[in-house]
């Protein structure tokens, strides 16, 4: 069986609804609290069930095959194998300075941020290579059988060389990390090959790396000569102008925020759009201006439901992913066989541990 792209309108659709998800969500944070927290574990995968069985690629709906159980151990193995060791380890620490012996403890100090730094960066791996391990299409799951301890110590270098030159290579460091860690990945019998590139992110990065210079600038000028009016007018500090500060600060960040919202919508852009699998090629197609809507309406949601609209966040993530990417090219059903990667064993406690447990 071959499947081409005219085949189909789009090879992603997501049909779920917001009613349909409210019961869960409800239901998720009324055990979350009663549980005192222990139920997010299964709370996550009843959204991911819902979600994955609601999205649609090809020909077929994805399926969530992870565990709440999956979670909450990984959980527990961080806690044991790492936040333990780091709270002794802190301990240690102040004994040291406290007897003296601060180039000691400066040196543990520096050693512990380096460990989090690289767990940081395994832990951003680690948890994609379970989701693609739990996530099943036509009865195929996807994994990889590298562990990532390498890509840890990559993220580490790349990310110092990103930033060393006055942050200028960010832009490289972003990609080519993209890269590595989807180049290690694979889905039934075939891995996946990217090749984002920085060349075409400069200038918008150069945008945002000159904006906050520029925007002092300006706000600089406007604020002399207003404070110059003020003088003139008495030298008083009137109310006008204390809303102006007030607004020029709002605006100072309101435009650094956008600036920085339009660099990561063409990253992304980027990086998916270099993104294949096997014949097929994905692209995400969504604007700076429907990733600022989104960011927007998850403001407003969270901020005029005083917190509890943040259950829906899921769904407005998912669903907006799953809108805007697209595939182009061809699959050959009958060459897709199951993966023979390993399963990974335990959740994503240590992306978890670094509160960044995204869907």
């Amino acid at each position: 069986m071959e499947y081409r792209e005219e085949d189909a309108a789009s090879a992603f659709e997501f049909d779920g609804t917001w009613r349909e998800f409210a019961p869960i969500a409800f239901t998720n944070l009324l055990l979350t609290i009663v549980t005192l927290g222990i139920y997010r574990f299964w709370a996550t995968t009843r959204a991911r069930q819902y979600l994955w069985s609601r999205t649609r690629f090809v020909d077929e709906r994805l399926e969530w095959a992870g565990t709440g159980l999956e979670l909450f151990i990984g959980f527990l193995m961080v806690l044991v194998l790492f936040g333990i060791p780091y709270f002794i380890i802190s301990f240690v620490v102040q004994a040291l300075a406290l007897r003296g012996q601060s180039g000691l403890a400066a040196l543990l100090t520096v050693g512990t941020m380096a460990g989090v730094f690289y767990l940081y960066g395994l832990a951003r791996y680690r948890a994609l290579r379970y989701r693609l391990s739990r996530t099943h299409w036509r009865g195929i799951r996807g994994g990889s059988d590298d562990p990532g301890f390498g890509y840890g110590l990559t993220f580490m270098w790349k990310t110092v060389v990103g930033y060393l030159p006055l942050g200028l290579m960010v832009p490289w460091s972003m990609t080519s990390l993209w890269n590595d860690r989807w180049n290690r990945l694979s889905f039934g019998p075939f891995g996946f090959e990217a090749g984002a590139s920085a060349s075409g992110l400069m200038a918008r990065y150069l945008l945002f790396y000159l904006a906050p210079f520029l925007l002092v600038g300006v706000f600089g000028v406007l604020g002399v000569a207003a404070l110059g009016s003020g003088a003139q007018a008495g030298g008083e500090v009137t109310a006008g102008l204390v809303v102006m500060v007030m607004v020029g600060i709002f605006a100072f960040y309101g435009m650094l925020g956008l600036i920085a919202l339009a660099y990561y919508a063409k990253f992304f852009r980027e990086a998916v759009g270099s993104l294949r699998w096997r014949n097929l090629e994905f692209s995400f197609d969504s604007s700076t201006k429907q990733w600022l809507v989104l960011f927007l309406g998850d403001i407003a949601l969270v901020v005029c439901t005083l917190g509890i609209g943040a259950i829906f966040l899921s769904y407005r993530h998912w669903k907006f992913f799953a809108s805007h990417m697209q595939a182009t090219g061809e699959i050959l059903l009958d060459e897709l066989t199951q993966s023979q990667t390993k399963m990974a064993v335990q959740g994503e406690g240590l992306l978890d541990a670094f509160d960044i447990g995204a869907i």
